[in-house]
C-alpha cells in the first residue's frame, strides 16, 4: 500500500510517473537520469520464480525492483546503487508505494558487490548496465548520466564477475545490452562460467537493425541457448506493437 506520508517529499526538480503497474509510481529527475524503454523491456523478460530472491546492480531509481516486484512472485529484491542521490530516490519510491518490507536499497559500487552480500545468496541477478566502453570524449565523468551511460564506473566483466559470485548455484543473470558489443559479451559471460541460456533482439521497427538485446545467463548452466523471435518497438512512428503495450501494462 501506498505510504501517504511521503507525497510531500518530493525535492526541486523531482517529479512523480506513474508506472501502469499495481497503481505504482517512481520518482525521477530530468536532470539526472530518467529511465528508459531498456529497463522496462529486461523486467518484462526476468523470469522470477515465486519466492525468489533477487538482486539488481546499477538500479539507478529503482525502477527494476520495483517493476519486478510487481509483475513476479520474488520474496525479496534488493537494489545496489552507487549514486548517492539515485538510491536516495529509489528510497524514497519504494517507500511511497509501501515497498521496505519487500525491497531494500542499497548504496554501493557494483565492483564491492561481493563484501556486500553473501556469495549465491541470489536465485536471480539483473542489470542494465552502461553501454558505452569507456569515459573518452566525456566533458564531466562524474555527471549522473555519464555515469549511466558509459563505463566510467565499472565495465562489463566487473558485473559479471560479481553477478557470478553472488548468484546460486543454477540462478539467472538477466540484462539488456547493445547488440554491437555481444560477441564481447558472450566471451565474457563464459568466461565467469555463466551460460548464455536465452537471447532475445530488440528492433525499433521490423525493417531496421536491432538496437537492443535481452540476456539470459545461467551460473553453471551446459551449452545451449534459445534465440526467440525478434520484439519489435514500433508498429508505426509513434505508435507501439501490441507486445511493447502489454510490457508496459497499458
Amino acid at each position: 500500500m501506498r505510504n501517504p506520508n511521503c507525497s510531500g517529499e518530493l525535492k526541486p526538480g523531482e517529479k512523480l510517473d506513474e508506472l501502469q503497474r499495481n497503481g505504482y509510481v517512481i520518482i525521477q529527475d530530468k536532470e539526472r537520469f530518467c529511465f528508459g524503454m531498456d529497463a522496462v523491456l529486461l523486467s518484462g523478460f526476468a523470469r522470477v520464480k515465486d519466492g525468489g530472491t533477487v538482486l539488481d546492480m546499477g538500479t539507478g531509481t529503482g525502477i527494476i525492483p520495483i517493476l519486478l516486484e510487481a509483475k513476479t512472485g520474488a520474496s525479496h529484491l534488493t537494489g545496489l546503487e552507487i549514486q548517492a542521490d539515485s538510491a536516495d530516490m529509489a528510497r524514497r519510491s519504494v517507500a511511497l508505494n509501501g515497498l521496505e518490507e519487500k525491497i531494500d536499497i542499497v548504496q554501493g559500487d557494483i565492483r564491492e558487490a561481493a563484501g556486500l552480500f553473501p556469495a549465491a545468496s541470489f536465485d536471480v541477478v539483473t542489470c542494465n548496465p552502461p553501454y558505452m566502453a569507456g569515459g573518452h570524449g566525456l566533458t564531466n565523468p562524474e555527471a549522473p548520466k555519464a555515469i549511466a551511460r558509459h563505463e566510467v564506473k565499472c565495465t562489463f566483466e566487473d558485473v559479471a564477475a560479481q553477478a557470478a559470485g553472488l548468484l546460486k548455484p543454477g540462478g539467472n543473470f538477466f540484462l539488456v545490452h547493445r547488440p554491437f558489443r555481444l560477441a564481447e559479451i558472450m566471451v565474457t559471460l563464459t568466461r565467469y562460467k555463466l551460460e548464455p541460456k536465452r537471447m532475445r533482439l530488440v528492433y525499433p521497427f521490423a525493417d531496421k537493425e536491432p538496437n537492443m538485446v535481452l540476456l539470459e545467463a545461467n551460473r553453471g548452466g551446459r551449452s545451449r541457448m534459445t534465440v526467440e523471435r525478434p520484439l519489435i518497438v514500433y508498429r508505426e512512428p509513434g505508435i507501439y506493437t501490441d507486445e511493447i503495450y502489454d510490457i508496459y501494462g497499458y
